[in-house]
């Protein structure tokens, strides 16, 4: 199956598989609450500042393709998506899809850090090994869905990139990338990934302490 996705659905459907295995209690999704979800400033690159009815029309879109559909057995309709069904690929490969839909290129190192909370890869080789077999996939399956990029001056590892909304336009990127490195020394790109693992592992007790206390981390729902 060829998939190709506007921005604002691969946002939809980003967030629907996010919170699918990050708040399941409160999966499926409300319009209101997927709206909240796409439009949240953390964890998301780039932030949008989509309407409702920006939402509602990607939904729209997304169930005539099987990617989402409507929840029974609630008085407010509600919406899940059908992801790894509907394009055709393993959990694994559909974690990484749905994060780099959600925060944009990323190493396969930092994929391994973003994904904790939806699956647990051994190590990086395995992430390598998914995105190996996306970048492979067979045009009988639809192609390829990733694609590695150029590396970023003074970058140590190559990020990658998903596919779903068509070709990807690398000079967007290289800007960014050349800012992540700093310098581009390898003391100011360890200090970079050492601040990188803390927030990550900030973020993740912040989290945890709202689960306990039966609040929404800030930027969520």
């Amino acid at each position: 199956m060829t998939i190709l996705l506007s921005p604002t659905e691969a946002r939809v459907l980003g967030t629907l598989m996010e919170k699918a295995r990050t708040v399941p209690d409160s999966y499926p999704l409300s319009l209101n609450s997927l709206v909240l979800g796409c439009n949240q400033k953390s964890t998301r690159d780039p932030i949008m500042e989509l309407t409702e009815a920006d939402v509602a029309d990607a939904v729209s879109t997304l169930k005539t393709q099987n990617l989402v559909r409507e929840s029974s057995g609630s008085r407010v309709t509600r919406f899940e998506h059908n992801f790894q069904r509907g394009v055709g690929v393993p959990e694994q490969s559909a974690v990484l899809l749905g994060l780099l839909m959600l925060r944009g290129p990323q190493t396969a190192a930092e994929l391994r850090l973003n994904t904790e909370r939806w699956y647990k890869f051994a190590d990086i080789s395995s992430v390598e090994g998914f995105l190996e077999e996306l970048q492979d996939r067979s045009d009988e399956k639809g192609g390829p869905l990733v694609v590695k990029l150029a590396k970023a001056p003074g970058a140590r590892e190559q990020r990658w990139a998903h596919l779903l909304c068509g070709a990807v336009d690398e000079s967007q990127f290289g800007a960014t990338g050349g800012a992540r490195s700093g310098d581009g020394s390898p003391g100011t790109l360890a200090r970079v990934e050492q601040l990188e693992r803390e927030v990550a592992q900030l973020r993740d007790t912040v989290q945890k302490l709202c689960a306990e206390l039966g609040v929404s981390p800030p930027g969520q729902e």
